[in-house]
């Protein structure tokens, strides 16, 4: 999409009631015309904050590796006041390898980056507590991934919201992994929301399956040139019986 288009959207989405926006910490299409329309993740953010008004923001999921993690801190602290406190922090260890080769970053391994990510989050964490002004709030992190060894136990030390993808069974078996983290770490899981993608289908099937398991956030992808928020409409509308 250009970008007059993606503000249409995101200012739509809004409109009809979505809770959150969140765009990807990408350089180039993880589908479609491969060079096709592409835009850049924080500044699109920081338009975002100023461009609406009640929804919450964030990146499913910024990158670690794209930038120095005090930096990142930062950044999420400014978009954090110019949204009066609407920002989620989004992040993982990346996995796109063209964005690496095509940006100059170091791809290495799944396991080193992961363990990247691992000594990013206390820094992350300590900058917000030294940054003048401080954040709003404290900013939500939400981590993405499902990794069992490393990116769950990163999920119960550090998060707030876990997203991750996979049907019912998968989700479940993944609570249970992250449940057994928690508890090492002396956390109640019930701190951490839990997120995935809206399975295609009718919600109230679903959905309702899912929701059994504790999955409180359902992320629905939209996409250009032409983006069609069909599909957000028939969530929503699910969401709101669930609430009524």
């Amino acid at each position: 999409m250009d970008y007059a288009t993606i503000r249409r959207t995101a200012a739509e989405a809004e409109e009809l009631g979505a809770d959150v926006l969140f765009n990807w910490d990408h350089f180039y299409p993880l589908y479609g015309e491969p060079d096709g329309l592409h835009f850049e993740c924080w500044t699109m953010l920081a338009a975002w904050a100023e461009s609406t008004s009640r929804v919450e923001i964030g990146a499913l999921v910024t990158c670690n590796s794209y930038r120095n993690p005090e930096l990142l801190a930062d950044m999420a602290r400014t978009v954090d006041h110019i949204s009066d406190g609407r920002l989620i922090l989004g992040i993982g260890s990346g996995w796109f390898e063209r964005d690496y080769q095509e940006y100059g970053y170091e791809f290495g391994t799944a396991g080193g980056r992961l363990d990247d990510l691992a000594g990013a989050l206390p820094r992350i964490e300590s900058r917000w507590g030294k940054l003048n002004p401080p954040p709003t709030r404290k900013i939500p992190v939400l981590i993405g991934g499902g990794g069992e060894k490393k990116t769950l136990k990163l999920v119960a030390r550090h998060a707030d919201i876990w997203h991750s993808f996979g049907d019912a069974a998968t989700i479940a078996h993944k609570l249970g992994v992250l449940r057994g983290h928690c508890a090492d770490a002396g956390r109640d899981i019930a701190e951490i929301e839990v997120s995935t993608a809206a399975p295609k289908g009718d919600p109230a099937t679903g959905g309702a399956e899912l929701r059994e398991l504790g999955v409180s956030l359902f992320t629905v992808g939209v996409g250009g040139p032409k983006p069609d928020l069909g599909e957000l409409k028939q969530w929503l509308a699910w969401r709101d019986q669930q609430n009524a």
